[in-house]
Order: structure tokens, then sequence, then C-alpha cells
């Protein structure tokens, strides 16, 4: 009997330590495929590579090295026909990312979105991102439930995409969550180079995580893994009317006396 087929990808790298101890743990109930950055594209987003092509090499059989970002890797392994995959992967996972990605996070974050890009094409798909001082084959043992977990779950519309996030030190429980807010110490560096001229860090060293209730920045703190489920279409529902009145207002449609 054919063993669900997972493809697997991150933003730190094909050689980073997350992706390795997540490949060894779901290679006992997947059969796994690497398809991820030749370098880490931490913050990359959702980005995508148009202005040069791109370049791919087997670092190792079944493990792919692409030089550009997670969203290019798991967009390069769907839509490749068989060159990476022997055929549609049943589940995609994204990760173990070392570090974590709580509240606003997700928008910013390459593991998030490289699970993003396979929900996109209608596959369920996990983030899963961790204290860099977890215990690697105890989130990947996590992860594994869950990747089996989404591949017998039926939806109705579009595929789930999950972001699981594990603390240190961990309770060993799992909670459903919302998104908090993450509050960063937000500076720019400004120095110098050799030849005078300006360059910039952004973001400060520090950050701390909103306590409200149900998210999952509070549920972090807590020492519990948070799973949080995000959805695809950024549509707000509850602005009140508010783009309606102002699409009426700028329409230059004849006849139109808003």
């Amino acid at each position: 009997m054919t063993r669900p087929l997972l493809l697997l990808s991150n933003d730190d790298g094909f050689f980073a330590k997350g992706i390795r101890a997540a490949r060894e743990v779901l290679s006992q109930a997947f059969d796994v495929v690497v398809v991820a950055p030749s370098s880490e594209q931490s913050a990359s987003s959702h980005a995508l590579t148009l202005a040069r092509p791109l370049r791919a090499f087997e670092a190792e059989p079944g493990i792919w090295a692409v030089d550009g970002t997670p969203a290019d890797c798991v967009y390069l392994a769907l839509h490749g026909e068989t060159r990476f995959l022997p055929r549609r992967p049943d589940v995609v996972v994204s990760g173990i990312n070392r570090g974590l990605n709580l509240g606003q996070d997700v928008f910013y974050s390459g593991t998030v979105a490289a699970a993003r890009e396979g929900a996109l094409r209608n596959i369920p798909a996990l983030a899963v991102s961790a204290h860099h001082e977890a215990a690697l084959p105890e989130v990947a043992a996590v992860a594994s439930k869950l990747a089996l977990s989404l591949c017998a779950h039926k939806s109705q519309g579009r595929s789930p995409l999950l972001s699981l996030n594990v603390p240190k030190p961990w309770t060993g429980e799992v909670r459903s969550a919302k998104l908090g807010t993450r509050i960063y110490e937000e500076i720019i560096v400004e120095r110098k180079d050799p030849r005078g001229r300006s360059y910039y860090w952004i973001g400060g060293p520090t950050v701390s995580n909103s306590q409200d209730e149900g998210t999952d920045t509070a549920v972090f703190d807590q020492g519990v893994a948070s799973l949080t489920s995000l959805i695809l279409d950024l549509t707000h529902g509850h602005d009140h009317g508010l783009a309606e009145r102002l699409a009426a207002h700028a329409s230059t449609k004849p006849g139109n006396n808003s």
C-alpha cells in the first residue's frame, strides 16, 4: 500500500538541523521529499523570484536545494511535473523553524509562506516553528501526528493551513489559539561603510508577547504549544460597509451622485 507523500520545506535552508530532524521523524509515516532553499531565507515572506532563473540541485537522494525563496521551492516542487515529486503530495510541511512565528510574524515568515503556497494549491499544509532550544525530535513527533490528521481531514472548500509554535520549556499540551501580538523594539541603526556611505540595520533585539486570552502569544508563554488556523482569504468581512461606501464615493460611473 502506498504511503502518503509529504513535501517538506523551510526557510532556514536544506542543511538546517530543524528540517533534518523533521525529515527523520516524518519518514516513519510518510514518503518525504525535501525541496528547500540552498541558503537561509528567514523573513522572506511569500516572495517569488521572477527577475532571474532558479537553479536546483539534488544534495542527497530526495533532498533538493533551490537558490530561491521558500515559496519558490514549493512552487517548483508542485509545478515541476515529476522533476522533484513522483506525484502530487498529500500534505505540505514547512519547518522545523529555528525560532517562533507568533502573532504578526506570520506575515513575514518564510516558514509560513512555504506552507501557504501548498494550501493555495489546495493541499493541506502545516508550518512548524519552535524555540531555538526546544527538543527537535519531540517537535517533529507532534508535527507528524498533525500531518497524519491533515491527510485524513476532508475539508469543504480550501485546504487547511495551520501554524504550530512549540515553546521551551513545554508542558506537552497543544492548544488551539488565535493570533496575538508580538511587541518588537522597532529601531533603525545607521552605520557608515568604508567609503562613507550610509547603510542600515532594521529591527531591535528585544521582543515581548501580548497576553490577551486565547492568543498564541499568551499560550506560548504558558509553556503550551499553540496551533493556529490561518486563512487564505484576507477579505475583511466586518468593516461595517466602509469599503462599499468608499467605492461608491470614488466611482466615476456616469450617473453616480454620491
